[in-house]
């Protein structure tokens, strides 16, 4: 597919994964993210991005968007008495409020017929104890992602993707040894944990016209976790 496709956070983790499917698939890719070593050979156009504290210029992208998705995200696990609401802030800030004023930017940006992606996570929709901080966050790009895809339609497409645990940098604490690895992965009824492809495979099919029926929905990619009791 011949599109132009902007991600922010794309340089490692689902977004590199994702990066290199749109690559072979023939899209044009724009990769807004702090480090541009970490993409290595891939052929992108990068862009200098943290999204914690820059606002996305505009002016390094096409004056057409084929199609976006939003991926940095946060793990924080700890009981609810350990969190501060500097810590809930932060994640809010991280995983929302920095996704609403990158939209802002793009949303004049992007065609006819464009699509949207975002990420939550398994934990919204299944309540897991110490999961309060990230899924607050999650919870509400759920609402705002369901709340857009309804604002925009027919014109933009608008998804999120909610993973259980993936083998990213992020996870590395929950998979630190082989002893953790056949822990987590015993707790998936597919009894494994995600890879990133497993989760770009659909970010890159929901930016693309094969799912051009589909919008407004939260899809799990969690290994039957979220709805499979095989326990």
């Amino acid at each position: 597919m011949e599109k132009n496709i902007l991600l922010i956070g794309g340089s490692h983790g689902i977004g590199f994964e994702l990066a290199k499917i749109l690559v072979d698939e023939g899209c044009t890719v724009y990769v807004a993210s702090r480090e541009k070593d970490d993409l290595g050979n891939l052929e992108v156009n990068h862009i200098v991005f943290d999204a914690t504290t820059d606002t996305l210029n505009t002016d390094s992208l096409p004056k057409e968007l084929d199609g976006f998705a939003y991926l940095p995200g946060s793990i924080n696990l700890k009981p609810f008495k350990m969190l501060s609401l500097e810590t809930f802030e932060q994640d809010m800030r991280l995983n929302f409020f920095s996704l609403i004023k990158v939209v802002q930017k793009v949303i004049p940006l992007l065609k006819e017929k464009s699509s949207m992606v975002f990420f939550s996570t398994v934990a919204v929709g299944t309540g897991m104890p110490f999961h309060s901080s990230i899924a607050a966050a999650k919870g509400a790009v759920e609402g705002f992602a369901k709340s857009l895809a309804a604002e925009y339609a027919p014109k933009i497409r608008v998804n999120a993707i909610a993973p259980s645990l993936i083998d990213t940098p992020l996870a590395d604490r929950l998979l630190s040894n082989d002893k953790k690895k056949e822990m987590m992965a015993k707790r998936h009824p597919l009894n494994r944990y995600g890879q990133p492809k497993d989760v770009a495979n659909l970010a890159a099919y929901l930016l693309s016209d094969k799912s051009s029926w589909i919008t407004g929905q939260i899809i799990g990619v969690d290994g039957g976790l979220s709805t499979l009791n095989t326990q």
